[in-house]
C-alpha cells in the first residue's frame, strides 16, 4: 500500500491524481489485477471524471454547490456540514482494472481527489492487486 500526501490550495477544489497512481501501479509491478484509490477524511472524496476540458471539474463543484449548499441550516457546529455531505455522496474511493501495468480508463477519464472542506494537508492511499 502505498500512501500519497496531497496539498489542497482553496476550499473546493478538484486535484487529477492520475499520475501518482499509475505510477504506484508501475512500481508494484503488477501486469493484470485492480487498484483501489481511497481517502480516509470525511470531508474529502476520489472520483472519476473527464480531465480533458477544465471546465468540467469546475462544472461538478459548482453543480455539488448548488446542491448542497455551504449554509443550509445545517445543526453539525463546525461549519462543513456540507462537506461530509458532499463526501459522502462522492464516495471516498474508486476501483480501477489494471492491464497490461496499466490503468484502464476512458479516453478522457482522470482519477481525481476531490476537496470540500480546504485548503488542508490531506492524504489518499493505493492498493493493487493481482
Amino acid at each position: 500500500m502505498k500512501q500519497i500526501s496531497v496539498e489542497t490550495h482553496s476550499r473546493f477544489e478538484m486535484i487529477d491524481i492520475t499520475a501518482a497512481v499509475q505510477k504506484s501501479v508501475s512500481e508494484e509491478k503488477i501486469e493484470s489485477g485492480i487498484c483501489l484509490i481511497y481517502t480516509p477524511h470525511t470531508t474529502a472524496a476520489i472520483t472519476i471524471n473527464e480531465n480533458t476540458d477544465p471546465d468540467v471539474p469546475r462544472d461538478i463543484l459548482v453543480a455539488l454547490d448548488k446542491a448542497i449548499p455551504l449554509n443550509a441550516n445545517y445543526r453539525h457546529m463546525e461549519g462543513n456540514s456540507a462537506a461530509h455531505v458532499k463526501s459522502s455522496l462522492v464516495g471516498a474511493s474508486e476501483l480501477v482494472i489494471i492491464e497490461k501495468g496499466r490503468i484502464v480508463l476512458g479516453t478522457w477519464q482522470s482519477i481525481f481527489f476531490c476537496e470540500f472542506d480546504g485548503p488542508r494537508t490531506r492524504k489518499f492511499f493505493i492498493k493493487s492487486f493481482k
